[in-house]
């Protein structure tokens, strides 16, 4: 790979300094193509030394200083992007220093963010395409942020979008990439495969440096601002396996197993058989070795599988942070399948990233570089599936912004051991990786992201008409209760659901010890 390196344009007079700037100039699409085969994620710098200039230093400097020469389309393509920033920045403000040195700021007061743009160029296709041309920039240096973080900045400008409903010529691009998304989301096999290989087939080193000791890569479950990732992703599996309502010995299906996590706790604490399918070579790999040193290999086991071509019948299926990439097109498909492979009165759960604004597009940038073939559903477009295969919707419920913590504390970890990628990826790689995490944590907290949790069912009658059954026994007394969840082998038959709710002293809960979260994150 081609390590990106940042050399601000020289400061120089009339003529000289065109032709320097006209040499130096981005030929378009080209520097980005040679970079790498995976150009990865939302990428952050860690905060660069310098600050914003003193109000007397850039006043001394503006009224005594020789100004460079510049071209009238130089000019234009700062005016573009200013006059953009101008009607998005409300609350807060942005300082951008231009490829001359001179500081322009829009909007006032704080947060304050300071960002460096090197060419410019780069001014004009930020003005022009900026869902594109904002995140490539910054992964190839030709924009950094001086005061503050990537985080910082991303946060400021997502949430100054959703105060407005989003730029008009973000709601046009919008309306055009949602016309054309199903010919972007055609996702057969062999496409799904390449599509999962993108992302998911990176080295094991990459995401062992930020999620946690399970490799939980789906959005953890926070009932206290102060749990940890590693208990918060120990409550999410929890949480999941009470809404599957198990028994010992029965049969589940995990669609989309990743590197293995939730099938291997299902298996061992629930006593349940367990097959995960999965598209990635590498966490197929992975699974497989960890299902053999388990202890219960009997219990569980992983395939190289698409979960078109899965068969069997199963009492259960889960499937959580994989429907996101079935693709819109192909939604009716999945659920037939989910009901084709689910037993009469089994029990299946969707976790999945939606939207809570409606139907969309996916995110260009995203989707080139990050998720190819990736769409985050609203509940409009996954409903009507879910009926027309048969499947009854038993429950819904809507996770906020704990999906934003999560990614907060991944964003955090990668930051502190981005020095241990060296090795393995350049420095253009790692700053689209941590864009695509402060990225993707401002649009959970102002750009309507939220997860959703569907469970499903073919008889009506399948699971208890409360949530009783998950208030109160899936509320862990501290941090050594959780991989304690309970084995459904006393849960109610259908004829008994409409009897009153179980007095949770019987089953041995203290109420008291069930906290009611925090507000914003149930």
């Amino acid at each position: 790979m081609t390590r990106a390196s940042f050399t601000p344009d020289p400061i120089t007079q009339g003529a000289v300094l065109v032709a320097e700037r006209r040499q130096a100039a981005p030929s378009g699409f080209a520097a980005l193509e040679g970079a790498s085969s995976y150009a990865h994620p939302y990428d952050a710098q860690p905060e660069i030394s310098g600050g914003a200039e003193p109000a007397s230093e850039q006043l001394e400097r503006r009224t005594s200083a020789p100004k460079p020469a510049r071209r009238l389309g130089e000019r234009w393509n700062l005016w573009l992007l200013l006059g953009l920033l101008r009607q998005i920045i409300r609350v807060g403000s942005l300082t951008i220093i231009d490829p001359a040195g001179e500081y322009h700021t829009v909007g006032r007061g704080e947060p304050s963010v300071t960002v460096r743009i090197s060419r410019w160029r780069t001014a004009q296709r930020i003005a022009l395409n900026p869902d594109m041309a904002f995140g490539e920039a910054f992964m190839d240096g030709t924009l950094r942020v001086e005061k503050g973080d990537v985080a910082g900045l991303l946060d400021l400008c997502l949430k100054n979008i959703a105060l407005q409903k989003g730029h008009w010529i973000q709601r046009i691009r919008q309306q055009v990439r949602h016309a054309l998304r199903r010919i972007a989301q055609h996702n057969p096999v062999a496409v799904a495969r390449a599509n999962v290989a993108h992302h998911y087939d990176l080295s094991d080193r990459l995401y062992e440096l930020f999620l946690d000791a399970d490799k939980q890569y789906s959005c953890a479950y926070f009932r206290s601002p102060d749990d940890s990732l590693e208990v918060a992703q120990a409550q999410k599996k929890r949480h999941i396996a009470e809404k599957l309502l198990l028994r010992a010995g029965q049969t589940v299906l995990d669609i989309g197993s990743g590197w293995g996590g939730l099938a291997l706790y299902l298996a061992e604490h629930a006593r349940v058989d367990v097959t995960g399918i999965t598209l990635s070579t590498r966490q197929h790999e992975y699974a497989a070795k960890r299902a053999a040193e388990s202890g219960i290999p009997a219990r569980v086991r992983f395939h190289l599988q698409d979960y078109r071509h899965a068969t069997n019948t199963y009492d259960r299926i889960v499937s959580v942070g994989m429907f996101e990439h079935v693709g819109v097109g192909h939604y009716r498909e999945y659920f037939r399948k989910i009901a084709s492979l689910l037993t009469d009165e089994g029990v299946a759960l969707v976790h999945t990233i939606g939207a809570a604004d409606g139907p969309g597009a996916a995110h260009p940038w995203i989707e080139r570089y990050i998720f190819p073939g990736g769409y985050t559903p609203a509940l409009s477009e996954i409903v009507p599936m879910i009926e027309q295969a048969g499947l009854c919707i038993t429950d819904i419920e809507v996770l906020r912004l704990h999906y934003a913590e999560t990614l907060k504390a991944w964003r955090q970890r990668f930051v502190a051991n981005r020095h241990k990628l060296e090795p393995i990826y350049d420095d253009r790689f790692c700053r689209m990786w941590e864009f695509y995490l402060a990225g993707c944590e401002a649009a959970f907290r102002h750009s309507g992201l939220v997860v959703f949790q569907i469970q499903l069912a073919k008889r009506i009658d399948a699971v208890p008409i409360t949530r009783d059954y998950l208030t109160h026994s899936s509320c862990p007394s501290g941090a050594s209760d959780l991989g304690e969840i309970s084995v459904h082998s006393m849960t109610p038959q259908p004829t008994e659901f409409l009897s009153s709710s179980p007095d949770p002293a019987a089953v041995g809960l203290d109420p008291t010890q069930c906290p009611s979260g925090y507000p914003g994150h149930h």
